[in-house]
């Protein structure tokens, strides 16, 4: 495995023009007055980002923030309109490099005639592995996603979880080191998201990269080692899981018996009801909160510092932007 950056990023952009004029190749050298009824896109605003070999890293954001434009890219279905990027080490046209990557889009299509032994071997001769070779390993990544009980069901018999489970087998088909996942866990019931999060850590554990997106914010917290949160285009945070939870106030939990919400409300500006007697108070108002709340005779029975949530770090640069 390469010491490198299995994954760079540099000022990378993607602009598309819509329309049917945006498509000609002299569409710039049309007049003014026609150019103009023909709205221009900037899908991508020069993103700049770095894998390291090993890690796990989740990119996040709403939808059409540009994920899947910048993982398109990347693996070369769509030429960037500026920067550059490389995987493992290598320009993204480079053949060599791409033999050593897994991919699996986000809404991924497939022979649907096949059955999951064919479509493996398929996938699996693309690669220079005999066919031996890639029947046990296709039978193999078939139990590990727990599909070895469809054998002789053709792919347009499963559900829609089922697909997504052979896709992820294909994407490992090769043994690749870098996996690049767009939104794996779609599709997947919590059990099947499980799996999933369990064979990402086994990735993990091998040594090897994975590059993922994903809505579920939750598998997210549990797998990653750090993320980039994108809005609109642009990365607007980036960092290891732990410094982005610990970045900020989360507040502090105060669990509290025998106090009006209405007095509640009073005792501070910093204070929030959150279920029953649960109350979240700024860090800075706990002890004003708890001395105003003893007065008025309320019964302390716990206090339980708060971590932030990557959902509520996501939802504040969604937000903001």
């Amino acid at each position: 495995m390469t010491a490198s950056p299995i994954l760079t990023l540099s000022d990378l952009e993607k602009t598309f023009t819509t329309g049917f004029l945006g498509a000609l190749p002299g569409f710039r050298r049309l007049p003014w007055q026609v150019r103009g009824i023909v709205q221009t896109v900037h899908a991508v605003r020069g993103i700049s980002l770095t894998v390291e070999p090993g890690e796990t890293f989740g990119f996040l954001g709403p939808n059409g923030a540009g994920k899947t434009t910048t993982i398109k890219m990347l693996m070369g279905l769509i030429r960037p309109s500026k920067g550059s990027a490389t995987l493992l080490g290598k320009p993204l046209n480079d053949r060599a490099a791409r033999a050593r990557i897994g991919y699996l889009p986000e809404q991924p299509y497939f022979y649907e005639h096949l059955k999951p032994m064919e479509f493996l071997d398929f996938y699996g001769g693309l690669f220079p592995m005999t066919v031996r070779e890639r029947r046990d390993r296709a039978r193999a990544l078939l139990d590990r996603v727990g599909l070895s009980h469809a054998l002789d069901r053709p792919i347009r018999k499963f559900s829609k979880g089922m697909v997504q489970r052979i896709g992820i087998a294909q994407a490992l088909i090769n043994a690749p080191e870098l996996v690049v996942l767009d939104e794996p866990m779609s599709g997947l019931d919590p059990l099947g998201r499980k799996e999933i999060r369990d064979l990402i850590f086994e990735l993990k554990h091998q040594g090897r990269t994975v590059f993922f997106s994903s809505h579920i914010l939750q598998d997210v917290e549990q797998i990653c080692d750090r993320v980039a949160i994108l809005v609109r285009g642009e990365v607007k945070r980036t960092g290891p899981i732990n410094t982005l939870l610990e970045d900020g106030d989360g507040g502090v939990e105060v669990l509290v018996a025998g106090l009006p919400a209405e007095t509640a409300a009073r005792l501070g500006s910093g204070v929030s009801l959150r279920e029953g007697h649960r109350y979240v108070v700024a860090s800075v108002e706990v002890d004003a909160f708890l001395r105003a709340a003893l007065e008025v005779g309320g019964s302390i029975r716990s206090v339980t510092p708060q971590r932030r949530s990557l959902e509520a770090i996501f939802v504040e640069e969604a937000q903001r932007a």
